[in-house]
């Protein structure tokens, strides 16, 4: 065999332009995580380490056939419930939380897992029963869903709760919910605000109070809105440079790694950096759509189309969160702000988008 053939045989299960989208927007995040962490090269080395690790857990998902993908759904599912009971019982408290386990070697997240754990299983269930589906069938995902989800609220993780919310209801809408049952959902979920809302947690409701008036608390709870506004509003219609934003090198923006990196971006690159990144994120998105739109079986639809609403949320979620349209909920900016756990969950699904993509066309070939 040749070197050609072998490296044609490498990439043969990763998709290019969605591979393209990726890329870029890994090259962004270690071009702005360099300005945001004041020029520290660790901190871009160790991202870039994350980001290696992840593309080979894709590259390793992508090659990977649909029967095996389908086959994975029931023990992921079942390992990540229970590492949840785990983290219930066993888990590690920090800043008021039981989010992490330690399992000796590392500290792991069990609902980072639940992420891709939770539709995958769904989705699988679905494919089970696809010639006889009934309302019954939609109530057991349903459950399937809202225990891992009830697991993850009490740790309290409302922002993770929220989000695999989100991933499984996609997996119901794709699956055929009735439009009057998801409109019935939604009277339901807004007559319980209420009593939903005593059932927060104090600083749950804080968060949600400094959404409306950020200044009530502007050196405590509304901090983080207020300084990221500023930092985007300051950006202008071209940004005040690389490396340049002040709101980032004078140490008044917080979590500018993480969770508010794109205050950063948009500060240093204004409303043309966000367009161009928004662009990215579109283009990503819209080729999991194409992905989604030519798959093959039910199960391969719902697991595609679910994944790519779900980073699209994820996406959302952390500019209106950062821009102050939506209440901080500690939501990374996908693929864009520091950290492992989240890039490897990420890539993991975009190696199941690649995997269901480039086999089926190897099926019909």
């Amino acid at each position: 065999m040749t070197k050609r053939q072998l490296w044609l045989r490498f990439i043969a299960h990763l998709d290019p332009m969605l591979l393209l989208g990726i890329a870029l927007l890994m090259l962004t995040s270690l071009m702005i995580l360099f300005s945001a962490s004041d020029g520290s090269w660790l901190r871009v080395a160790a991202q870039g380490g994350n980001i290696l690790v992840a593309l080979v857990i894709m590259w390793i998902v992508a090659n990977l056939p649909l029967h095996y993908l389908m086959r994975t759904a029931l023990p992921i599912y079942i390992l990540g419930m229970l590492l949840l009971i785990c983290v219930a019982l066993f888990g590690d408290i920090s800043h008021g939380a039981r989010r992490w386990l330690n399992i000796g070697v590392a500290t792991i997240q069990p609902s980072e897992l639940m992420k891709i754990g939770v539709p995958l299983m769904m989705a699988w269930y679905f494919e089970k029963h696809e010639a006889t589906l009934t309302w019954k069938n939609y109530l057991v995902a349903a459950g399937l869903l809202l225990i891992p989800v009830g697991l993850i609220a009490r740790q309290p993780d409302l922002g993770t709760a929220l989000l695999i919310s989100a991933s499984g209801f996609y997996v119901l809408f794709l699956a055929g919910l009735s439009w009057r049952i998801i409109g019935g959902m939604v009277v339901a979920g807004l007559a319980s605000a209420p009593v939903l809302w005593t059932m927060l947690h104090d600083y749950q409701k804080h968060r949600i109070e400094m959404l409306f008036d950020p200044s009530q608390d502007a050196l405590g709870k509304g901090y983080h809105i207020i300084q990221g506004m500023i930092a985007v509003g300051s950006g202008g219609l071209l940004g005040k440079g690389y490396m340049a934003g002040t709101q980032t090198h004078l140490d008044f923006l917080p979590e500018r790694t993480t969770d508010f990196i794109f205050a950063v971006y948009s500060e240093e690159f204004g409303l043309l950096g966000n367009f161009i990144l928004l662009c990215m994120y579109v283009f990503v998105i819209a080729r999991g759509f194409m992905i989604t739109g030519s798959a093959s079986t039910y199960f391969t639809r719902l697991m595609a189309g679910s994944i790519t609403l779900t980073f699209a949320t994820y996406a959302f979620v952390n500019m209106g969160m950062v821009s102050g349209i939506l209440p901080v909920v500690g939501v990374p900016l996908p693929l864009i702000s520091y950290g492992g756990t989240s890039m490897l969950t990420l890539l993991l699904g975009f190696g199941m988008l690649m995997s269901i993509e480039t086999h089926q066309k190897l099926n019909k070939s």
